[in-house]
């Protein structure tokens, strides 16, 4: 058994509460801070130390909670890029900056080991045709990017300045069935194809297919985490990624090549028109450091898609608006 104390965070969340069953079923005393709602899931709680319900941007609360000396802190609360690109910088900042500052200054007095904040690859903009590791320029372009940079900055600057050791995870696309039926995950590519196909018996995508990105399990994202929390090694810095780049379109055909092997129906394709015929610039996350530390991919994009078929098999009833 580990026996280590670890808060996690947004654990209501898509990541959060996998990341908490993971840590659980790993042997460490989980304690997870929900924010809208306690979860109902019998089999999800009873695996936790503790399951709370209170709002990181409330410092009086922040304060309480440290009374239980928790050894390490992951941090996932944010606003989606969405609500982070369109709301008011004062909420967004609210969200996506404060909590981060109040937190480590108020856990690094209580002399917590690890702080682990959950940053994203948006922090380098536009990709270019390189290979992309932690030591890259960022080029924040959105809101979402900026505020999760500042929240790297604060986390760098309590790993220089304190006994803390503090961790950014910069992670790629993450898919993967939900825990809970609740959790806002169906616009992930994967997932929303997964579904599209599953339910419409179509996919339909919203470019032409040419966009590259990293793909990654939330189970492995979860391992990643794991591998942080238990090395000895200080990174500021780590990629969260697959290191393996594809098309949208290498995407829609792996879901329609899995769901035609499950079901015997081949789901049509539609996609836009190729508006740029300039051949799209290829780019690799370079995961090297995470895998340093003993990170070593579990799960195929086969045995990913072949889940959400699964999930989507047993619940469909609740996707049905």
């Amino acid at each position: 058994m580990v026996n280590k104390n670890v808060l996690v965070t947004g654990a209501s969340g898509y990541l959060g509460s996998r990341l908490c069953s993971y840590l659980a079923d790993q042997g460490y005393c989980v304690t997870a801070l929900c924010h809208s709602k306690l979860p109902s899931s019998k089999s999800w709680n009873s695996k936790l130390k503790a399951v709370v319900l209170g709002d990181v941007r409330n410092e009086d609360f922040i304060l309480e909670l440290a009374r239980n000396n928790f050894d390490i802190v992951v941090h996932l609360v944010s606003l989606d890029h969405h609500q982070s690109n369109s709301e008011k910088p004062s909420i967004v900042s609210s969200v996506n900056i404060t909590p981060v500052w109040s937190m480590l200054d108020i856990f690094a007095r209580k002399g917590i080991e690890k702080f682990i904040y959950f940053s994203t690859m948006q922090v380098y903009g536009p990709v270019l045709t390189e290979d992309v590791n932690e030591n890259n320029e960022v080029n924040t372009q959105t809101p979402y990017g900026l505020t999760h940079h500042i929240g790297e900055v604060i986390s760098d600057y309590y790993n220089r300045t304190s006994t803390v050791q503090c961790s950014s995870v910069r992670l790629s696309n993450s898919y993967g069935a939900p825990i809970f039926s609740d959790n806002n995950c169906w616009w992930l590519v994967i997932n929303d194809l997964c579904k599209m196909a599953y339910m419409e018996k179509k996919i339909i995508l919203q470019s032409d297919g040419s966009p590259l990105r990293d793909f990654i399990h939330g189970w492995d994202v979860c391992q990643a985490i794991e591998k942080i929390i238990a090395t000895q090694e200080n990174h500021s810095v780590y990629h969260i990624c697959s290191g393996k780049t594809l098309s949208i379109m290498d995407i829609a055909l792996k879901v329609q090549q899995i769901y035609e092997e499950r079901y015997g129906i081949t789901v049509p394709i539609s996609a836009k028109p190729l508006v740029d015929q300039k051949k799209t610039d290829t780019y690799h996350l370079n995961n090297s450091l995470i895998k340093s530390i003993g990170f070593n991919s579990q799960w195929s994009m086969d045995k990913g898609i072949h889940e959400l078929f699964d999930y989507l098999e047993n619940n469909h009833q609740d996707l049905i608006s």
